[in-house]
């Protein structure tokens, strides 16, 4: 069977990026342009800044993807591109950039969904097998899924309100951490010890997680303690934070290994890069004696290496899209 290129390219938040993925699994190149410079001015990312921003990089780092992988665009046999979920106007950048291409060099269009880009970024260096658990954590993002081949999701639970990475930020921003939120809690989080008492979220049987109240939690005591004239320990409370909002994934994701009997598990999204997270996970496979894939860093956040290993499952069905491929803000996996 003849070698697969594949062209892709991710615009989903404030990265631009553009990747050569062969046979869905091997990256020839990989270009990221970040905004989040620009973005930390403001506090979190600002929708019409992140598209106009993309716009202006998008040819350049195209030009730069093709010259690290010596490869031309006829060399590839397909283009794939994020079409959800993520910001709109981002998101349109591109996918028109994508509709652009497929027309001008007749190449197949293939739609991916970012989440499961992140899912599918493990293949890139260990070859995901089936059955597996599937737990995603990201700014916009809590579920857990079993798959039992590629493309096949049935989801367990998912958050009812925050996403665990949105809590990050918002946590970080109340004690006055600078954006992104999530890394400098984990800095925080790692001179501190877990002096504050903070709810445990979803005490339920069910797979679903919830994070509002853990936020509103630390919200409410940060504004009583500055109140009454006290100083927060902020790495304290970091650690405290941190603590309960892992133990939620911890306690759902063994609830699936006892239920579910499945011995691997896959974690992916941009909170995959939290290290404590990463230890707690590693401590639970081991009690089970499961497998642990987790992307390495540069894999983890949003990359377009990982909608390349993602499209190669439906490049080889021949899913391909037409040119009235539309974004969606808000797409789910099931």
């Amino acid at each position: 069977m003849k070698d697969v290129y594949i062209l892709a390219i991710e615009s989903s938040c404030d990265e631009t990026s553009m990747a050569v993925v062969k046979n869905g699994s091997e990256v020839i190149s990989l270009s990221i342009t970040t905004q989040m410079d620009t973005h930390a001015k403001y506090g979190g990312v600002v929708p019409e800044i992140a598209s106009r921003m993309h716009t202006e990089a998008i040819t350049f780092v195209l030009e730069d993807c093709l010259e690290k992988a010596h490869m031309k665009i006829e060399d590839m046999d397909a283009i794939a591109v994020t079409y959800a979920p993520g910001l709109t106007g981002s998101l349109m950048v591109g996918v028109e950039a994508a509709k652009i291409l497929s027309l001008m060099y007749n190449k197949p269009l293939i739609a991916v969904n970012h989440l499961i880009g992140h899912i599918y970024a493990n293949n890139l260096e260990n070859k995901m097998e089936y059955p597996l658990l599937a737990l995603i954590v990201s700014g916009g993002h809590t579920e857990l899924l079993v798959m039992e081949d590629d493309y096949s999701f049935k989801k367990l639970g998912e958050t009812m309100d925050d996403a665990i990475g949105e809590a990050y930020d918002k946590v970080a921003r109340v004690v006055g951490l600078p954006y992104p939120g999530g890394p400098n809690i984990e800095k925080l989080a790692l001179k501190g010890k877990h002096s504050y008492s903070l709810p445990e979220p979803v005490l339920d049987d069910t797979y679903n997680f919830s994070y509002s109240g853990l936020k509103s939690a630390v919200i409410n005591l940060v504004h009583n303690e500055e109140q009454r004239g006290n100083i927060i320990n902020k790495e304290d409370l970091a650690r405290s934070f941190q603590d309960v909002a892992v133990d939620e994934l911890v306690r759902k994701v063994e609830k699936a290994f006892r239920e579910t009997g499945i011995k691997r598990l896959v974690i992916a999204g941009g909170v995959s890069a939290n290290q404590y997270l990463k230890g707690e996970m590693s401590k639970l496979c081991d009690k089970y004696n499961a497998e642990l894939l987790i992307p390495r860093l540069l894999y983890c956040t949003d990359n377009a290496a990982m909608i390349g290993a993602a499209a190669y499952p439906k490049y080889l069905k021949k899913e391909f899209s037409d040119y009235s491929l539309n974004v969606s803000s808000n797409a789910d996996i099931v």
